[in-house]
């Protein structure tokens, strides 16, 4: 693999590790009363209120940041895209030590503001693989690799958690503020890799006839585009069911069974372990053998039903099994609908797609956030109980809208019967 390919993965890397990271990082700082990060006294209500603040912010400034820089870069180039996606995620970094350094809970959410207005990088750096790409075949080859780096920055993320800041791992050196100095020195090393080695894919450039407004635009020209709609809501549900699950995890655990921050750290690292097994084992057999439909229905169900389990589920250990099969069919069904959104336009918007993709993503996630945040406290299992309710929306539109030529048809097995 060319340097220039590795330094696109690493940037997908980096906004997943980021998640990865700060997941269960928010959750030590503001659950544990120990850490002195927010009053003692705080009744547990209020803490969860603040995590979902904190997390809900960072996905709704994700929403708008996705919608415009995205869009920017079939402009002004992807080059210059990931650099200024970069730049914010370094800068939300320095932003978060220094909330952990002052116990500064507005800094926090600010750092958190800044990163998820500039976390636009993985749509970008899948339009410039797409662009790479020599045929439909390579290109669905790139998008297991994006979910691949996506698994292993899921893990790193929490690695760097549970290690760099547990005092019994390091002693003394163990510090909350040092995996996020680690993560910016890689966000750093990536800066490098980008300007150094990537050459622009982006063919032409073209004459910036857009404003801020494409933030609010970008959704709204899904309707002129009648195939990427009916894909576009199913991936919407499916990808509400598996964050409304996802995002909630660590925390959770940490309630349900007092894993505290080492075991949430651990059940992270375990789900992005599936998620990179998937990708690099199940992804390619599964895709060369089957259709997308019949994909996207079975990995759905397989989510949903074990999401049920994990809900009813009292045993500790339990729990590190059951996430595999939820992670590892999702490894499946993201980059596959991925690959139905880039089939759907042409060359000419690979970048406006891949950013109506992770416009649906954040916007969904920010909602689940808020609205988790709110009533975890009285009701644990109220994320989760979405999260079945989202996936059973998708299986109903896959059944519905669905049933229509303008879909079966970007199956490239459907192309060539």
């Amino acid at each position: 693999m060319s340097i220039s390919r590795f330094a696109l993965l690493m940037v997908v890397f980096i906004d997943i590790m980021g998640q990865g990271l700060m997941y269960p990082l928010i959750a030590s700082i503001l659950f544990d009363a120990n850490r002195g990060f927010l009053p003692h006294d705080m009744p547990e209500a209020a803490r969860e209120v603040r995590y979902g603040i904190v997390i809900g912010l960072f996905f709704a400034s994700w929403f708008f940041g996705a919608a415009f820089i995205s869009k920017l870069s079939d402009y002004i180039g992807r080059k210059y895209g990931i650099l200024i996606c970069l730049s914010g995620t370094l800068a939300g970094y320095v932003l978060t030590i220094l909330a952990l350094m002052t116990s500064s809970f507005v800094l926090l959410v600010v750092g958190r503001v800044v990163a998820g207005f500039t976390a636009g990088n993985q749509p970008i750096a899948q339009a410039a693989l797409i662009d790479l790409a020599k045929d439909t075949q390579e290109r669905d080859r790139f998008m297991g690799y994006i979910v691949a780096a996506a698994a292993l920055g899921l893990m790193g993320g929490p690695i760097m958690v549970g290690v760099l800041g547990s005092k019994a791992v390091l002693g003394g050196f163990a510090s909350l503020e040092l995996p996020a100095y680690v993560a910016a020195i890689i966000v750093f090393i990536n800066i490098i890799l980008i300007q150094v080695y990537f050459a622009e894919t982006l063919k032409q450039r073209r004459k910036i006839d857009f404003g801020l407004s494409e933030v609010f635009l970008t959704l709204w020209r899904i309707a002129n585009h009648p195939i990427v709609l009916r894909v576009g809501l199913v991936y919407f549900f499916a990808i509400l069911g598996l964050n409304a699950y996802f995002i909630f995890l660590d925390d959770y655990v940490d309630v349900k069974f007092k894993f505290g921050t080492f075991g949430s750290s651990a059940i992270l690292v375990v789900a992005g372990a599936a998620m990179a097994f998937g990708s690099s084992f199940l992804m390619g057999p599964v895709s060369a053998r089957f259709r997308q439909v019949r994909t996207i229905v079975v990995t759905i169900i397989i989510m949903a039903v074990f999401v049920a389990l994990f809900m009813v589920n009292s045993n500790s250990l339990l729990a590190y099994i059951l996430v595999i099969p939820i992670l590892m069919a999702f490894s499946i069904t993201y980059p596959t609908l991925l690959s139905m959104l880039s089939e759907a336009v042409d060359s000419t918007e690979q970048g406006w797609v891949m950013g109506v993709s992770i416009a649906l993503f954040t916007l969904g996630s920010g909602s689940i956030s808020l609205i988790g945040g709110l009533t975890m406290a009285t009701d644990p299992n109220l994320p989760f109980t979405i999260s079945l309710g989202a996936f059973a929306v998708a299986l109903i539109l896959i059944g519905t809208v669905w049933r229509s030529e303008l879909v079966t048809k970007l199956d490239p097995k459907n192309q060539s019967a």
